[in-house]
């Protein structure tokens, strides 16, 4: 994908963003968005933001930005409670579990008891995933969202079946991440 901007207008290059987006086979980062268009990361984010107000359906993730997919009525969805502690290594342990079934995390969400529940993105699909995420972690030094709530946190997977649904409970439970 080339850079095709030159310092545009505000229109011309979230329309831009929007083919980006449609094109990418993976998330693309602030950074690299702003470099394509030749303005701020702080601009890409408001760009994004009106965007999604406009109903485009995108969605901001820790490996960057992409367009949410329209959703697969072959996959089944579940929200599982898991518990473990803060540790990356336990964290990058229990997403391997997820993940090595044949699921898909879609979010990480938990209950604060002053803002209610508080959700954010992950879309991990498998191991290279998890390792980015992880390693983003590290390098930013970003704490968990489960950091608030002891350790306690919900994910969201998508499978092909119920029965990858029903590994992922069995491998969780196996290594005392699943709550029950």
């Amino acid at each position: 994908m080339e850079n095709k901007s030159e310092k545009l207008p505000g229109g011309k290059r979230r329309d831009l963003l929007l083919e980006w987006l449609l094109e990418a086979d993976k998330p693309l980062t602030g950074k690299e968005l702003a470099s394509r268009t030749k303005v701020s990361r702080q601009v890409i984010v408001q760009d994004i933001s009106l965007l999604k107000a406009k109903n485009h359906p995108i969605l901001a993730t820790s490996q960057g930005y992409i367009m949410i997919p329209e959703p697969d009525q072959k996959m089944v969805r579940k929200q599982i409670a898991c518990f473990h502690s803060s540790d990356l290594a336990v964290t990058e342990e229990e997403l391997n579990s997820i993940v090595d079934q044949g699921a898909r995390v879609i979010d990480v969400s938990i209950e604060h008891p002053f803002y209610g529940d508080i959700t954010a993105s992950l879309m991990l699909s498998n191991r290279s995933d998890i390792r980015r995420f992880i390693q983003s972690l590290q390098e930013t030094s970003a704490p968990l969202l489960s950091e608030l709530t002891d350790g306690t946190h919900l994910h969201t997977i998508e499978a092909p079946s119920s029965r990858v649904i029903e590994d992922v409970e069995r491998a969780l439970l196996e290594k005392q991440f699943l709550l029950t």
